[in-house]
């Protein structure tokens, strides 16, 4: 987002020069520490012998030939984590559907015993000296399978006589769920009745496809046992600690104290390491049973068939409008792909997360969203950036353009009648969100601007006169941030002079260690120095949630926000008793309580030693170190972006020619930060528009995209500059007034860039995505030869 005003008023944060990212210097310089660097005493090396069957029967295993081999220590089985109490990996509860039936939740394993229900889905651990003397015994362990029928596609798999998945599980369909399903079903009837009385109905049907996360450093796990203490810990990239150990105590059916989970520096997560997995179970009891570290690092090929993969969906959407082309009510019905198991999100995401973000920018008096989960042999579908919003931006954003074709409105005017005005804040939708903030129609007239939509048609002439198809797409988006409404914080003073920052949410790359050391020092009125982070341990015992739901700005700054206001109120009244003042008297200045209008006065360190020394005298019951769990509204980011689009009928190659976003991420704690979250969040948007998909063969369930031979991903040549600015409409429902930004760029980038491919195709040629090079050459063609 270069070339804003946030980049041409010499500088930020109140004219001074950006000081820059703390974690930036030990990530340049090779000083972080993620799991894969970790090394400890003693520690052995597994390999997991994985499913080359996406559906299958498990005849027989024999490990004799791999024990045989030097350095071999273990292999261990199913049968092994059954005997030592392992669960069900997939820890989540269940949520009602449509009549009350609950969401279904199969056994995962964390090793396959009878059954394999995905390619690459974990039978077997084995454990050496070396990795190398690891991979060699794994090669040996023999396995005798029966292969079954599979499917993978979403329409095969409710078809009738399919391939079951579970027999617990008739039609593979997970749950049926319904947004306005109510007792009486009334808002179903209204959405019923505005469609039956509506001058015109916009109708299409879209695909998000399956995804490959590909997070620049793959999983890993290092697996350590106390015998002492009779106590485990698992070093891992997670997205937070807390999470992850709640998850795997909830599968090993073990106390909470009887297992830590550390984690260092992560190389980005996007949602896919939020999840609890059968590895790090199986690594455990691993360790368990050696009693010695057990560490395992996925391969970049493993890690294809063995992540969480994401989206895969399949929407029918209908929008109803009356003869002025109000918008009078919203249907949609979507199939959703839960792979094999069900993730700790996955159908939440699919269901709840999906329809909330209707009607996006809109008011849309009636809405109906279902959504149908269902099992198929797959790797499991879990959140990514996004998590559901951008599925529904992107059904909307499309909605709204084919509706501006069937009414005969230009598609501009048409959301400008449509959108929520400003005055109308705070706005209840039909699914029962409610929207405190927001100023779409000023940011769509900013974005159109700085896109220079008004001179697009003489670039379109420019590009024609070229041989060339040039095209423009505009995406109003929304979402909503936030996820569990509560998350703690913790204050501590160790007394070397500095204050220490505990919280549960992860850093995977945004900054936390910066943006929440500076927030922090700032409401302390001290040197950024003088404040240390702490996240990544279990033991901290901070209850939150983690980093996703792009919540940890809002929730943790807000509860860091609290926390300090306690620290402070408890530090008037040590002051007071250590100056021998009234408390009402005390200030608190430039780090500093002092007597209101004299120079005696206390650093908050004196005064943190000196409630140390009150509370062992008994004179005060706390010491300043402080506990606060904020409990906060969700918040609903929004903006603009326009995309513009080049292409080449004869190679069908389309250019990303032009970028521009408008977003609306409340107060930026840091605007810099801020900058380089929407730009990864577009190019991961692009990359899904354009490139990536992992292809399943339809018959036998294999992954054909199943490395980066075959799974494109954007590459910086496939982006242009990315132009744009932030306009702040402050949240209402926080102090901090922010809102969530991690997934905006993503959830906006779709239906910009897809608006724009159909925009430059020939009327009636829309596509799916991603606009592959071979699907638009054909588009193109089939003009060519209707041609005479």
């Amino acid at each position: 987002m270069s070339g804003s005003p946030l980049s041409e008023q010499g500088g930020r944060h109140g004219g001074d020069p950006w000081p820059g990212r703390l974690e930036d210097a030990a990530l340049l310089e090779g000083r972080a520490g993620f799991t894969d660097d970790l090394r400890l005493a003693g520690q052995a090396a597994a390999v997991f012998v994985r499913s080359p069957h996406a559906s299958a029967r498990i005849r027989s295993i024999d490990a004799s030939a791999a024990l045989g081999t030097p350095g071999t220590l273990a292999v261990l089985t199913g049968d092994d984590m059954a005997a030592a109490g392992v669960g069900n990996i997939s820890q989540l509860r269940p949520f009602p559907g449509r009549g009350g039936a609950m969401l279904r939740i199969p056994q995962r394993p964390a090793l396959a015993r009878e059954r394999v229900r995905h390619v690459g889905e974990p039978v077997a651990l084995v454990i050496a000296e070396s990795e190398g003397e690891a991979l060699d015994a794994a090669e040996l362990v023999s396995l005798d399978y029966e292969p079954l029928a599979a499917v993978v596609d979403l329409h095969d798999a409710v078809a009738p006589g399919a391939p079951q998945i579970w027999p617990e599980v008739p039609g593979n369909l997970a749950l049926d769920w319904s947004s306005a399903a109510t007792k009486d079903d009334s808002n179903a009837r209204e959405v019923e009745r505005s469609f039956a009385a509506a001058a015109l109905v916009a109708r299409l049907t879209l695909a998000s496809q399956r995804l490959v996360v590909a997070s620049l450093e793959p999983r890993g796990a290092v697996a350590s046992y106390d015998a002492a203490s009779d106590s485990l810990t698992l070093h891992a990239g997670s997205q937070g600690a807390q999470v992850l150990r709640d998850q795997l105590i909830g599968a090993l059916g073990m106390p909470a104290e009887k297992l830590r989970v550390l984690t260092g520096d992560v190389g980005g997560g996007f949602g896919m390491k939020t999840s609890g997995y059968p590895e790090y179970a199986a690594l455990l009891v691993a360790a368990r049973k050696l009693g010695r570290p057990v560490r395992w690092a996925s391969s970049r090929s493993e890690a294809f068939v063995s992540d969480n993969q994401a989206r895969d969906s399949v929407t029918e959407a209908a929008l109803a409008l009356d003869r002025d082309g109000r918008f009078l009510a919203l249907r949609v019905a979507a199939l959703a792909n839960m792979g094999a198991y069900l993730t700790s999100h996955g159908a939440f995401i699919a269901t709840h997360n999906f329809a909330r973000c209707f009607p996006i920018v809109y008011d849309v008096p009636h809405i109906d969203v279902s959504v149908r989960c269902v099992f198929t042999n797959t790797l499991p579908v879990g959140p990514y950036r996004g998590a559901g919003r951008p599925e529904a931006n992107y059904v909307m954003e499309r909605l709204v353009e084919e509706a501006a074709r069937v009414s005969g409105i230009d598609p501009i005017e048409l959301r400008r009648r449509n959108m929520i005005a400003t005055a109308m804040m705070p706005y209840r939708t039909a699914v029962g969100a409610t929207f405190d903030s927001g100023a779409f129609a000023a940011i769509l007239d900013e974005a159109l601007r700085q896109a220079d939509y008004a001179g697009f048609r003489e670039r379109r002439r420019s590009s024609e006169r070229a041989g060339r198809r040039r095209g423009i797409g505009v995406s109003s988006f929304l979402e909503h941030a936030g996820g569990a409404p509560t998350e703690p914080a913790e204050i501590a003073f160790p007394g070397d002079g500095t204050v220490r920052v505990g919280l549960a949410v992860q850093a995977i790359g945004q900054g936390h260690a910066s943006v929440f050391r500076r927030l922090a020092a700032r409401e302390f009125c001290l040197n950024e120095a003088q404040v240390a982070l702490v996240q990544g341990d279990s033991r901290l015992g901070l209850a939150g949630m983690g980093t996703v739901a792009s919540r940890s700005a809002t929730m943790a700054g807000t509860a860091i926000h609290g926390a300090v206001a306690r620290v402070l109120a408890k530090g008037r009244r040590v002051a007071a008793l250590a100056l021998e003042a009234a408390e009402a008297d005390i200030t608190f200045a430039r780090g500093f309580f002092a007597i209101a209008g004299t120079d005696r006065r206390l650093s908050l360190f004196e005064v943190a030693e000196r409630a140390v020394e009150l509370k062992a005298s008994g004179e005060i019951a706390e010491t300043l170190d402080t506990r606060e769990t904020a409990q906060v509204s969700q918040t609903f980011p929004n903006g603009c972006h326009v995309a513009e689009v080049e292409i080449d009928p004869e190679t069908g190659r389309v250019t990303l020619a032009a970028y521009t976003a408008v977003d609306d991420c409340g107060v930026a704690l840091d605007e810099v930060i801020v900058e380089g979250q929407v730009q990864g969040g577009i190019a991961q948007g692009v990359g899904q528009a354009l490139l990536e998909h992992a292809v399943y063969d339809r018959q036998s369930g294999q992954l054909l995209a199943g490395s980066f031979m075959d799974y494109a991903m954007p590459r910086a040549d496939d982006l242009p500059r990315l132009a744009g600015t932030l306009h702040a409409v402050p949240c209402r429902t926080n102090p901090l007034g922010v809102k969530g930004v991690g997934e905006a760029g993503t959830t906006g980038a779709l239906a910009a860039v897809m608006n724009a491919v159909a925009d430059a195709l020939p009327a009636g040629h829309a596509l799916d995505m991603p606009a592959t090079p071979e699907k638009v050459w054909r588009a193109c063609r089939a003009v060519e030869a209707k041609k005479p």
